[in-house]
């Protein structure tokens, strides 16, 4: 692991007003109000809850969640789930197909080392294929290992996943009969309604899912085959995956730092109450005319769900951020009292979406008493920035 740059080791303990920009910075009191709300709720609804650390791709992060008492991790990528575990994770999902025989091998042998630290691994698929293929890597790789498979179902998102029903019981069996697969459940995620921002539409399209989950876990279990869970869910959505009764585990991920678009949602009444946690702190550089430009651009923040917002201003000297390009970012009045920043002036930016935003930067700032008179308290890697393979 390489050391942190002076820089930032120098940064600890610093008043906020002190940190040099552009910093991802994360409002750590902000961020554990969220966990113990999520904690709280997932305990009240007897539901396990297994944080998806694409979020914030940092194993301190994914430790942390889990002393909080989550059951482990969500990965999208072998090389996440390898980043995690090399800093301590030892119980990790990976709710994506793997089908590359190199990356498989590499997952078999994840798993013996999770299996012999007391851990385990877990993998989704969707095909005869990819089980044969993950067989296959097991048998070559850890003969004496075992690794949990989910069957992915396609709950509305039209991405990866086998119709429920029929199909997903054709895998389940399949999966049953390898002797180094473990079935594990059904992995059953709507990606698409975590965003709708209307509340009534988005409880009617995962109803559709819980439908659908409930019937395939059904038909497969009256087939003579166990389902030990039905796991999905996210930020948008956990309200109703945990009121199923079909759901035993939730993937909310971004409830942690609570980006710009999933804050645009109607909120449900029994949802918690997640704060913004995640921020990029920007300052001013130029002020020209009927604009001021501040240098956080593209490369600071993620915009595929829209530009970020500026925090901390009340609605009437609000600030509109636009585009600038890689390194700046274009701010106009929009409140109607709005006067525009001078030159020197920190702003702080509530990102459109967290997750992207993360792979932006190798490291976060943790921030202890606010990001008006808080200090920086400590500084986290982001681990598995990067990890695509």
């Amino acid at each position: 692991m390489n050391p942190l740059p002076e820089a930032l080791r120098a940064s600890i303990g610093l008043r906020v007003d002190q940190i040099d920009t552009p910093a991802l910075v994360i409002d750590l009191d902000a961020m554990e109000r969220n966990i113990t709300r999520m904690a709280d709720f997932a305990r009240k609804h007897q539901v396990l809850w297994r944080p998806h650390a694409k979020a914030h791709k940092c194993a301190e992060l994914a430790l942390w969640l889990q002393r909080a008492g989550a059951t482990g991790a969500c990965v999208q990528k072998t090389a996440e789930a390898e980043t995690l575990a090399a800093g301590g994770v030892h119980d990790i999902t990976i709710t994506n197909e793997v089908i590359a025989l190199p990356k498989l091998l590499r997952l078999a042998r994840l798993a013996a080392r999770l299996q012999a630290q007391g851990g385990r691994l877990t993998l989704a698929v969707d095909s005869a294929d990819g089980i044969h293929r993950l067989a296959e890597a097991m048998a070559q790789a850890a003969p004496q290992a075992r690794i949990g498979v989910l069957v992915e179902i396609d709950v509305g998102q039209g991405r990866c996943g086998v119709p429920p029903g029929e199909p997903a019981l054709a895998l389940a069996h399949t999966v049953a009969r390898q002797a180094r697969l473990h079935f594990a459940g059904l992995h059953a995620y709507q990606g698409r309604a975590q965003h709708l921002h209307s509340a009534a539409e988005r409880r009617d399209a995962i109803a559709a899912v819980v439908q659908a989950a409930r019937h395939t876990r059904d038909l497969i279990a009256a087939s003579g085959l166990a389902v030990p869970l039905v796991t999905g869910s996210g930020t948008g959505t956990l309200v109703h995956e945990a009121a199923s009764g079909v759901f035993g585990e939730l993937q909310a991920g971004s409830f942690l730092f609570m980006d710009a678009d999933y804050a645009r949602n109607e909120r449900e009444p029994a949802q918690p109450t997640f704060e913004h946690a995640l921020f990029i702190k920007t300052q001013v550089i130029s002020r020209q005319g009927d604009r001021a430009v501040c240098d956080a651009g593209h490369k600071s923040h993620a915009i595929d769900a829209g530009m970020p917002q500026v925090a901390l201003l009340p609605p009437e000297r609000a600030l509109r951020y636009s585009s600038g390009g890689d390194e700046h970012g274009i701010l106009t009045a929009a409140g109607r009292k709005a006067l525009l920043p001078a030159i020197g002036r920190m702003l702080w930016l509530i990102p459109g979406h967290c997750d992207p935003t993360v792979n932006l930067h190798d490291h976060m700032i943790g921030v202890r008493g606010g990001l008006e008179h808080g200090m920086v308290e400590r500084i986290f890697r982001v681990d598995a920035r990067g990890a695509l393979t």
